[in-house]
């Protein structure tokens, strides 16, 4: 099948560049405060772990719905940018306003907005994306845009540590200040992205059917499903290190260590898979992430737990570009929005039961058996994916 490519170019264009920044400063303002939300949350509002894995669960699953129609939309109106515009804009004015919260009803609300805003803007972004570079550039495209948005999770918590260190000793200021990377965000997607024209437009009512798309497709969800049933929110990697006795002001260094790798490995990674193929790559990752999971659970050292977070970092900066370009080798160029809609909704809408389950098996049998439950799922979405064929759609 002869693939439409309008405004497509073999390396990386405008659009993909533009993507790539708003990404960088979107995960800067994020992860100023993600590390902090689990201790917060327990120790600030006085929840427990299942609390935090329902929270982040019901929060992703609500995203994971609207990443759904968001993709599905986009392959039916003329401009996607406007669904892009909208899903930055509303994390970035909701996060600043953590700062103010002192129950758990309105800190749940705002994490809902927050997903909200990501289950608007990933599909149409990633289908823009996927539209702007040629089939054989599609992992570098990505590799740019996670290398790019990692390296923002790098520099989202350093900001914290120096603010917290050298500043002032107060987190509630610190989610405040997340505002100020989230106005760079504003002024790239509403001003300097450009949309994709002369799309051809998709008019098929929005459905989860997979009918009309290629069967290795349909496995690759089914590994995804099994890899994310066992991938349950970071926040519990949190909770390990604050086990572990890690002091509050040095949770954000784990994550600088652990999304510096991810920021180093994407682009990288994201080309090899456009020359070796994808499947190899996402299967050495989710086994890395088996033996890393393996790892948390029998550990309470705080090195080894430092060194675990660095390494896991290295799962996703190995597999998320080329998890991204599967799914367009894999489908057809009308289907390209519905398609990573139906990719991140599976996604999203097993972390909510991933999320619940982890928390559940934790405070009922502690941390050892829930990262044991997730290194289990790893490896059994490992052996579904072998059965996907590599076969491209261009």
């Amino acid at each position: 099948m002869k693939e439409v490519s309008p405004g497509k170019d073999s390396k990386l264009n405008k659009r993909v560049k533009v993507l790539g920044f708003a990404s960088f400063f979107n995960d800067s303002a994020s992860e100023m405060i993600y590390p902090f939300l689990p201790v917060f949350i327990t120790k600030y509002l006085g929840a427990g772990p299942a609390f935090v894995g329902l929270i982040e669960g019901v929060a992703e699953s609500v995203s994971s719905f609207l990443k759904l129609f968001s993709g599905w939309l986009a392959d039916r109106i003329k401009g996607r940018k406007i669904l892009v515009s909208v899903g930055y804009s509303l994390p970035s004015l909701s996060r600043p306003l953590i700062s103010i919260v002192r129950a758990w009803p309105p800190l749940f609300l705002l994490r809902v907005i927050d997903r909200l805003g990501k289950g608007i803007r990933t599909s149409p972004r990633d289908a823009i994306i996927a539209d702007s570079v040629d089939v054989n550039n599609r992992g570098r495209a990505f590799g740019f845009q996670r290398a790019m948005d990692n390296l923002g999770a790098v520099v989202g918590p350093l900001l914290s540590f120096l603010i917290l260190k050298f500043i002032i000793d107060d987190i509630r200021m610190v989610f405040f200040l997340s505002i100020v990377p989230a106005i760079f965000v504003l002024i790239l997607v509403v001003f300097v992205l450009e949309d994709v024209k002369g799309r051809e437009l998709e008019k098929t009512r929005i459905s989860l059917r997979t009918k009309g798309l290629p069967p290795s497709f349909k496995i690759y969800l089914l590994s995804l499903l099994f890899f994310t049933l066992g991938n349950s929110s970071d926040s519990f990697l949190f909770l390990k290190a604050s086990e572990a006795k890690i002091s509050l002001e040095f949770l954000p260094l784990l994550w600088v260590g652990h999304n510096a790798v991810k920021a180093i490995l994407s682009y990288p990674l994201g080309r090899l898979s456009d020359r070796i193929g994808r499947k190899k790559i996402i299967i050495t990752g989710w086994v890395i992430y088996a033996l890393i999971y393996t790892g948390f659970a029998y550990t309470k050292n705080p090195f080894f737990i430092l060194l675990l977070f660095i390494l896991y970092g290295s799962v996703f900066g190995i597999t998320e570009g080329a998890e991204r370009a599967y799914v367009a080798d894999m489908t057809p160029p009308e289907h390209k929005g519905t398609s990573y809609g139906i990719f991140h909704f599976i996604q999203g809408i097993a972390l909510f039961p991933a999320s619940l389950i982890t928390g559940i098996i934790w405070q009922m049998m502690g941390s050892k058996y829930a990262f044991l439950y997730g290194a289990f799922m790893a490896l059994i979405a490992s052996f579904i994916i072998i059965n996907v064929r590599e076969d491209k759609v261009r």
